[in-house]
């Protein structure tokens, strides 16, 4: 059950609390609780909106807050690229630098080098790679990683990792694995928190169930703040990543987060909740919001096709969110086939918007009991409403 936080000093006469998760509910496999950070507190399940370089795209930070969002992330990848942790952190760290007063997580950038595998050499010692922005040379190591995000300022940190591909074979996925269990151990040595901060380890594994439990396992002999499972959301099919969580979850410690990396869909949400996963990112709504496609409870919409052209109806008249009940499809078309920025703004924050909802009716009913209800009705919905576009 949810207790008060401890609080330590954060060295300059101010009480902090100190980093927590305590659960308020359990329902099956899935729990609901609150998170303690330095700089507030984050009700799980929690969706975070991804705001890879210090921003949530087309967002302005306190509509991002007045959706729900407790916690946004940040990517330290991007971030040492421009402006520079140094630089941030002279101007005050990320929540001031950003105007964003709230938690934050920092992503530790290894998804991101994955995705530079012509530009980068993997070693022992860590990364070294070229910047996609102007070729210079740069080189991460895990101990950089979290001296980055520790300038930055981040209220939850991540180990440095190495994300693979899938498929793989298990030779590859084992090597990464155990490559990133000793670059946590040098994370968390190098990790010197501030009251309220906290270090997650991350699993991986690939679609390898005996490397998954044994990535599990040997994190938390490490011990760190919470978990994260990484290294899905990468191309798989969904039933191969919720595979992986019914072996990974149910090993992780109950009284630590619990975080799925990179997910996802919404039906991706419910399904990882109902096995105990407690928080997720993802650039999908956000990038679904640039390009024309809004999530709602009667499932995904299209605003690039014709049929909306004259389509006076809302995309959800019900919404308490102005993008979806003040605007009609026929204009959302419009802007959308028109490259207008407007179109972006109002789809991102339909989306956003979505997932905030969908993430309260989970706490909710989970609070309540009934969140395979709550799951089956959601589905409907979507059903339901995507037979009848």
């Amino acid at each position: 059950m949810t207790s008060q936080p401890n609080l330590t000093s954060a060295g300059n006469g101010v009480a902090q609390p100190a980093f927590a998760f305590a659960t308020s509910a359990i329902d099956g496999r899935a729990r609901t609780g609150l998170i303690t950070t330095a700089h507030g507190q984050i009700r799980t399940p929690a969706f975070m909106p991804v705001g890879t370089a210090a921003t949530v795209k087309a967002m302005y930070p306190a509509q991002v807050k007045q959706l729900g969002a407790d916690v946004v992330l940040g990517n330290t990848y991007h971030l040492m690229l421009r402006p520079g942790a140094e630089r941030v952190a002279r101007l005050g760290g990320l929540h001031q630098f950003m105007n964003w007063p709230h938690p934050i997580l920092t992503d530790s950038g290894g998804f991101q080098l994955m995705s530079l595998s012509k530009l980068r050499k993997i070693t022992e010692k860590g990364v070294t790679f070229q910047s996609h922005i102007d070729g210079a040379r740069y080189e991460l190591t895990p101990e950089r990683s979290i001296e980055i995000q520790g300038l930055l300022g981040a209220d939850i940190q991540m180990q440095l990792d190495e994300c693979v591909r899938m498929p793989c074979a298990r030779e590859e996925a084992d090597r990464a694995m155990q490559l990133s269990l000793r670059w946590a151990e040098r994370s968390k040595a190098a990790f010197g928190a501030l009251p309220g901060q906290g270090l997650f380890g991350i699993v991986q594994g690939a679609d390898v169930p005996e490397l998954r439990v044994e990535s599990a396992r040997k994190l938390i002999d490490i011990g760190f703040h919470g978990y994260a499972v990484g290294g899905l959301a990468v191309g798989e099919p969904q039933d191969v990543m919720l595979a992986m969580l019914d072996v990974v979850t149910p090993i992780l410690p109950a009284d630590r987060p619990r975080y799925l990396m990179g997910v996802g869909t919404p039906d991706d949400l419910v399904e990882s909740v109902r096995r105990g996963v407690d928080m997720f990112d993802c650039v999908m709504p956000t990038r679904a919001g640039r390009h024309g496609l809004a999530y709602t409870r009667h499932g995904k919409v299209n605003l690039k096709n014709a049929r909306h052209a004259e389509d006076t109806r809302p995309l959800d008249e019900a919404s308490p969110c102005e993008a979806s009940s003040a605007w009609s499809r026929a204009y959302l078309h419009h802007l959308v086939k028109s490259g207008e920025i407007l179109g972006m703004m109002l789809l991102t924050w339909n989306n956003l918007a979505y997932y905030q909802e969908l993430m309260a009716g989970m706490r909710a009913a989970i609070a309540a009991g009934r969140l395979d209800d709550f799951i089956a009705e959601t589905k409907d919905g979507w059903a339901r409403g995507e037979a009848a576009a």
